[in-house]
């Protein structure tokens, strides 16, 4: 997932910025509410975390700018102020979900997960598709299957295998499965991969897709390629 941080301390942004891209998001920090307005009409973002205490316009004054700009994106506010008019005052300009300072990096972590499943309908932590299921806060996929014994009247048994995933491909697999069972758009997904310190290109993409398909078939799912489009995860054989 793609993560728009603005927040003007460099050395606080560079922490978050850490912590957030060990999580798995590619991470794009600005230093200003004017530059985050300059960025968005050109990149597309799928989160942003944005500091109230910024120069010239602040954090609230740059949401309710986006919001009027027709951004729909989830916004998290983090700020020092904890009165409860200050909480209100951002949830009314158009924030998401709002965190006070000091705060700790898995509740952060939670919390945008908790954004990124609102904003696409889902509403677990666990998402599943078919026999695959991907939990988004321990970074797990496993594959669930039953088996039986042929020609025994025992209940099936259910078998939870884990799926080696890398990177990249568990960034591929959770952008789609949040999007399923709509297809994900190519370029949306390629900035889901990567921001502006790193570069891949559309060549890559299919690299990631091929071993995606090559670990999922043999489990009933297959990705199929909408051309001019992107890719759509879809069922196959007996349901």
């Amino acid at each position: 997932m793609r993560l728009l941080l603005v927040e003007d301390d460099v050395l606080v942004a560079s922490g978050i910025k850490l912590g957030l891209s060990n999580a798995g998001y590619a991470v794009d920090w600005v230093g200003s509410a004017e530059r985050a307005l300059e960025v968005t009409q050109t990149d597309a973002f799928d989160i942003a975390v944005i500091d109230i205490g910024l120069p010239a316009m602040d954090g609230l004054e740059l949401t309710q700018a986006l919001r009027d700009q027709g951004h729909t994106m989830p916004a998290l506010i983090l700020t020092a102020r904890d009165a409860l008019q200050d909480r209100v005052q951002g949830l009314d300009k158009g924030a998401d979900d709002y965190m006070v300072k000091p705060y700790e990096l898995p509740e952060l972590l939670a919390r945008l997960r908790a954004l990124l499943r609102r904003s696409q309908a889902a509403t677990s932590a666990v998402l599943r598709f078919g026999a695959l299921e991907l939990d988004t806060a321990l970074r797990q996929a496993v594959i669930v299957a039953k088996t039986a014994e042929d020609g025994s009247e025992a209940p099936p048994v259910t078998v939870r295998q884990p799926l080696e995933l890398g990177p990249r491909e568990w960034t591929v697999m959770e952008y789609l499965m949040l999007q399923a069972p709509k297809p994900a758009n190519k370029d949306k997904l390629l900035q889901a991969l990567t921001g502006w310190d790193k570069e891949i290109t559309p060549n890559a993409v299919e690299v990631y897709i091929s071993r995606l398909r090559a670990k999922l078939e043999p489990h009933g799912i297959a990705l199929r390629s909408i051309r001019g489009f992107g890719y759509r995860l879809e069922r196959v054989g007996p349901d």
